[in-house]
């Protein structure tokens, strides 16, 4: 087994490390650490999210770099603010009595305060290729001199449209240098850069996908979208401390599912693109802090979010592909921690799923929603632990004078229940859950799927569809199934005579004219 001891360590930074709770190295520490040491090649890491990428590339940083340069010796390229600040923050942490200077730069910072951090000298620099770009432009920095080039999380800037802006960065680095990639998934064009713009380089490669998820219990419930919601409620319900990240697919569901949740009385708060970056810094200080103990966000807004004990990570909508899973996953169950990773999934994206479990090479197992019984049975539980143990705390004496004077004149089972009554009313209360239907049983016969001639890039969404059309037929919440908004047209599905309904409503309208087209008379019963 490996220890931080034989990586070719310093005994102060393993010291740092033990502080901090460290015990032994994660594979692609074990592997890229000691090759840094002593190696001249570049060098290229494959591996997931929450495998200890930051500290495999900042250590040997910390310990190679000189003190006080007047240059910057070493760039960190990461494709979001939030991983610029995440990378810095946690090799501030690393470096201990070093006099290093390291410095996130990025889009959204106040540029004067940029401007003076380089004027003073900065060590390691780490930021967004868009900002870099635009100060090499201004000629603020200057690269020509560095000895490390880092770029993290390669897939995503590739993913996010910036390889062009790597290439130009990498084409204004000294030629004399170490490039370290580092990404989770090896495309053609990851492999291209380290081709063109890299040294001879070592490939280290961890098992994808298993790093990341063994600690971790998978499971998926099957819901229909409309009841989504009130599925996320239950389990958020069902846990004693839950502190988790929530997953959707558009900014537009992150606002309303993390809006619902406030509305309820929840610790939530949203993450996504929109959000100004003062706005996005202070979530996430409160998410980190546990102030917030529930985060809804987009897969980009969510990179570089690096929180621990982290209890659920829950999918509220499907993630793309396998890659993705495993990087929303990997959030949870680290450092030999548990965790739980749930996902939602609709009737008709089981082979979606399949996918997904095949790709990541992981078992996700089904499992059934809590009843409002269960979820009400479990609070009582814990309301009744958290009494019994105020009772043990020796009351002030003002409080006993006050209780014997209740109890002399009512009845101490009607005062205890009454106290109960008044604290704890709307969080027993079953009223306060909607009625799921149980998702693999709904009987989708005699319904039809209807075409939707519009989608995303026009506005539309899953509650505005909705709305649409209880607006103009009479229609119910619980007949409106399987809406799908893609970019550029949506599918609903109706029951037949509904269905009649809203092609006859929208027919002729001059605003909903040939919004709805018969995808096909009849869908087959679910199996």
């Amino acid at each position: 087994m490996e220890s931080f001891e034989t990586l070719g360590l310093s005994e102060a930074t393993v010291k740092i490390l033990k502080q901090k709770g460290f015990e032994e190295p994660t594979p692609i520490q074990a592997r890229t650490i000691p090759a840094i040491f002593t190696g001249k090649r570049d060098i290229v890491g494959q591996a997931q999210t929450g495998t200890g990428k930051t500290a495999a590339f900042g250590l040997p940083l910390i310990e190679l770099l000189r003190e006080k340069s007047k240059t910057v010796q070493a760039l960190v390229l990461t494709p979001t603010r939030e991983l610029a600040v995440q990378v810095a923050e946690e090799i501030n942490s690393l470096k201990g009595k070093k006099r290093l200077s390291v410095v996130p730069i990025y889009g959204g910072q106040s540029i004067g305060l940029q401007l003076r951090s380089l004027r003073n000298g900065v060590d390691i620099v780490v930021g967004t290729p868009g900002r870099i770009l635009d100060h090499l432009k201004r000629r603020t920095l200057k690269l020509d001199k560095i000895s490390y080039l880092i770029l993290d999380e390669a897939d995503e800037m590739l993913n996010m449209g910036f390889l062009e802006d790597v290439k130009r960065i990498m084409e204004c680095t000294a030629r004399e240098k170490r490039t370290l990639l580092f990404s989770a998934t090896m495309p053609q064009e990851i492999l291209q850069i380290a081709k063109t713009y890299m040294n001879e380089y070592d490939l280290f490669k961890t098992n994808t996908g298993q790093l990341t998820v063994s600690q971790t219990d998978q499971m998926y419930f099957e819901v229909a979208a409309a009841d989504k919601f009130e599925a996320l409620c239950r389990i958020i319900d069902m846990e004693e401390a839950f502190y988790g990240l929530v997953f959707c697919r558009t900014k537009v569901d992150v606002d309303a599912v993390g809006k619902h949740l406030i509305e309820r009385s929840y610790d939530a708060d949203c993450l996504h693109g929109d959000m100004s970056q003062s706005q996005r810094e202070t979530i996430l200080n409160k998410f980190k802090k546990g102030r917030v103990t529930i985060l809804v966000a987009t897969d980009v807004a969510a990179r570089g979010i690096d929180v621990q004990n982290l209890t659920h990570v829950i999918n509220y909508s499907l993630p793309q592909d396998p890659e993705s899973y495993v990087h929303r996953i990997g959030r949870t169950g680290r450092a030999g921690k548990g965790g739980n990773a749930v996902t939602f999934i609709t009737p008709d994206e089981h082979r979606k799923l399949q996918m997904i479990r095949i790709g990541a090479k992981t078992d996700i197992r089904k499992a059934k929603l809590p009843k409002v019984k269960d979820v009400i049975r479990t609070k009582k539980i814990r309301i009744k632990a958290t009494l019994e143990s105020i009772s043990e705390l020796e009351p002030q004496q003002g409080f006993r004078d006050l209780s014997r004077e209740l109890l002399e004149s009512n009845n101490p089972e009607d005062v205890v229940a009454a106290l109960l009554q008044y604290s704890f009313q709307d969080e027993l209360d079953e009223k306060r859950y909607a009625e799921i239907n149980d998702a693999g049983s709904i009987d989708t016969a005699g319904k039809t799927r209807l075409f939707v001639t519009q989608g995303r890039q026009h506005g539309l969404s899953p509650k505005k569809l909705m709305a649409s059309i209880k607006n103009k037929c009479r229609i119910t919440d619980r007949q409106i199934r399987g809406i799908e908004i893609f970019d550029t047209f949506s599918f609903v599905t109706l029951p037949l005579r509904e269905a009649e309904i809203v092609l006859s409503s929208f027919k002729g309208r001059k605003r909903g004219a040939g919004l709805f087209m018969k995808k096909a008379t009849k869908m087959r019963k679910c199996a």
